[in-house]
Formats: structure tokens, sequence, C-alpha cells
């Protein structure tokens, strides 16, 4: 197993930044200081001067090989793992998805099946995409047998992978016995589904309807009810991909009660903005994801409340789908088009770009968004997302000189559409090390 020696960097941890070297060994960090060679003699030497030195990226929320009537996302857990490296992220975390009926140990040997070619780290959070009175029981299985701490509920796809409000309530209350966590998909489902009906009545067929199906109250709203269930049962809850300024405000006020409660927001939020919808078809259906992209003053006020700390945690909910042979199967009717996009790749040089180079967040936050805060909330700090002596050796080396713009043409994503093709960014992933091993180097790549 490799022996490195990271000298001259500047480390940035969530909380603290330090110009030291890092001794690497069988796949831990050893020791941080001001090292010298010859006290390690037979170590690699990675000379990282005007580089910082981040803890690798961990990315809660992707969707590999997930299937859908469209076929399955089109990065599988060996092209999303070679994506997620290549953009400087060492861990994933994805999801079993049960299908109506199916026990959650089954659904589980299934999938371990198709990630077992992950070539980062990784663990699964369990869908409970049905309920009745042997959930519980299986919930409890999870936990207790195969370690699985973290489940995830939806309340849109109704008729599918969606449950209801009282069901959501069980589980929850199962889960705060178990001191799980439970992440929330939150969309009124019974809404959005009267809303496509109205439109596709009307001949309303196009990705802009997709967006007017789910206006942002139908997030706000259903939010203030999880809200509501974590006051009521305890539980610890993770709202993901968070979207609107509405739900932000429930948010922010129910953190300040002290309520178990964690906030994600991804990049497309961020950086894009509805009128992505108004383009022309087909480039208008690589948009179509849920929640759907939102108003500037949507994203304004993510912008503010990624700084003000209401939100945890910038993950990518990467679910690419092709343009081609995919999202096109909807091009007639909106609520056939799969919904998802990919970003795996590009989630750290887009916060970097434009959150830090802008001010909007320091170098500090944007470790605890991309890493540091996931480690915390998922039980995998102090191994995974910090850079201490004894935590595993998953680095990325972060060249914030060079410049470049995102392009399918260039992307390790297996996809034939990138909703952020044309972006600019600034720095670059050098170098990713995953347990002590070097893993994806830029400066030993053919040009």
């Amino acid at each position: 197993m490799n022996q490195l020696l990271i000298i001259n960097g500047t480390i940035i941890n969530s909380d603290s930044t330090s110009v030291s070297d890092i001794a690497v060994s069988e796949g831990l960090i050893k020791e941080i200081g001001h090292l010298t060679h010859k006290d390690f003699p037979d170590y690699q030497i990675i000379d990282a001067k005007g580089k910082y030195i981040f803890p690798g990226g961990i990315d809660p929320h992707v969707h590999l090989e997930l299937p859908t009537p469209a076929g399955p996302s089109c990065d599988d857990f060996l092209s999303g793992s070679k994506a997620a490296i290549a953009g400087g992220t060492t861990f994933l975390v994805d999801f079993v998805t049960p299908s109506r009926g199916q026990s959650l140990m089954q659904a589980l040997a299934f999938r371990l099946k198709e990630s077992n070619k992950c070539l980062v780290d990784y663990t699964l959070h369990m869908g409970i995409t049905w309920f009745d009175e042997t959930i519980p029981e299986q919930m409890e299985w999870c936990v207790n047998e195969v370690g699985i701490k973290s489940f995830k509920a939806y309340l849109a796809y109704k008729g599918s992978i969606g449950i209801e409000y009282p069901e959501l309530e069980q589980v929850m209350k199962k889960a705060a016995s178990l001191n799980a966590i439970v992440l929330v998909h939150c969309e009124e489902g019974d809404v959005i589904i009267e809303n496509q009906k109205k439109f596709l009545s009307e001949g309303k067929t196009e990705p802009l309807y997709h967006a007017l199906s789910r206006p942002a109250e139908v997030e706000s709203e259903s939010v203030r009810k999880v809200i509501d269930l974590c006051r009521k049962t305890g539980c610890k809850t993770y709202i993901v991909h968070t979207s609107t300024a509405k739900s932000l405000k429930y948010i922010r006020a129910a953190k300040k009660e002290g309520l178990p409660l964690y906030c994600e927001t991804c990049p497309q939020y961020l950086m894009l903005d509805e009128r992505v919808y108004s383009k022309p078809l087909p480039d208008s259906l690589k948009y179509v994801i849920s929640p759907p992209i939102r108003s500037k003053l949507d994203q304004e006020a993510l912008w503010l409340a990624v700084a003000d700390g209401t939100v945890d945690v910038i993950s990518t909910d990467h679910c690419p789908f092709n343009t081609k042979g995919q999202k096109d199967v909807g091009i007639n009717d909106f609520t056939k088009i799969p919904n998802g996009a990919g970003g795996i790749e590009n989630r750290l040089a887009l916060l970097y770009t434009y959150g830090v180079l802008t001010k909007k967040i320091s170098l500090q936050q944007f470790v605890g968004l991309t890493s540091t805060n996931a480690a915390r909330i998922f039980d995998l700090y102090p191994q995974k997302g910090a850079i201490e002596v004894g935590s595993d050796a998953d680095l990325m080396i972060w060249n914030p000189e060079v410049k470049s713009v995102i392009s399918v043409g260039t992307q390790f994503q297996n996809c034939d559409s990138n909703i952020y093709e044309g972006v600019e960014i600034a720095g670059i992933v050098e170098n990713v090390i995953k347990f002590g091993e070097s893993v994806f180097n830029t400066t030993q790549m053919p040009d």
C-alpha cells in the first residue's frame, strides 16, 4: 500500500486552515505538521505548493443505475464513480428502491449486486416505497443486522414509490426509536397529479408544464407538514433537494426551534433558473428534474441559506438520462420524461467558482457543505470528511489556477448532455487520493 508525503499544501478543514504536510500510510493519515523527507525516507512525495488540500467530497444523494420505464439512469456504478472521482468526490450514498410489496431485504440484495463495481467507498439509504405493518420490523433489520441507519421516503410519485403522510409518520416514529434518520422528498403528490392531468387535457405537453405542474408551494407546503411530523416524532429528518425560498423560511424557523432537522440543496438550484424551460425542444428536456428549476428569487434565497447555515449539505441528486432515447420518450408528454440530471463531476468546481470565488461562502464552508457536514449527519465522521490524524486518507488536491469550461465532450459522466454545458469554472481537481492510493491525477493525463 502506498506511503505518501504530501508537502507544502494548504489544508482546509471545515473549521481550520493550515499550511502543513501530511504523511499517509496504510490508507490513513499518519501525521500532520512540518514534516521532513528524511523522517519518511520510503514515502512518495507529492508537492502541493500553491494548492489546496480538501477532504474527499461526500455526495449523500445520487441515483446510479436507477430503474425507470425509459431505462436505467445512464451512469451505472462504474461510470458514475469514475465521474465522482474526476470531480473530487470519494464517497457516495445511493439508494435501495424496493418495488411495491418487495421486501427491503430482497431489494437490498439485488442493489448490492449492481453496486459492487463502484470505484469509491459508498453506502446505501433504504427507500420506504410502500408501507404495511411489516415495514417497522424490516426497518429494525436494516439498522441492527446490516447497519443501514438512513431511510428515504417520497411524498411525490404517487402510484409508484410515493407514500402518504400517515405512513410517513409511522416510518418516522420507528426511525426515531432506532436513532435512524429519514430523508424526505417533499412535494404534494396529489396536487402534482391533478395539475398534470389538467395541463395534458389542455394539450400543454412541453417541459415547461413539468415545472408549472410543480409550483413552489407544492414543495413548501409539503416541507411545512414534514416539519410538523419531525416535531411530533422527534425523528432526525433530512429534507432533500430543497429548492424554494418558502421552504427555507420554514426550515430556518424549525432549526431555531431546535428540531433535529437537516437541509440539503443541489448545484442546479443555485446555478440555473426557470428560463431553461423556455429553451427549444429537445434541449429543454434535459432540465426536467423534480423539484424543477426555480425562479431567480428562489436561487438568491438559496445562496443566502447556504451562507447562513440553513443549508447543511450540497449534494447532486445525480440521476442523468440521455436526451436521445430516454428523455425524448416524453417529447410529446412531459409526464413521460424521466426526471433527473447529472452533476456528480461538476459539483465541487461549480461551488468553488460561484460560491467561494464570489465570496458567498468561505473555503471552510465549502468543505463543510461538500464533505464534513454529510459525514457528521450520516455517521461517517471523523473517518471521512476531515483531514485529521487517524482519518481515512481520502484527499483531494485542488489547483485554483486552472480555468476550463464544462463540456459533454470532455466529461466522464456517461451521458449525451450536461445541464452545465458551456459554464466556465475556475479550479481543478489535480489529484485524488482514496484510502492512501492516488486514483486520479490530471498532471499525468494525456492532453
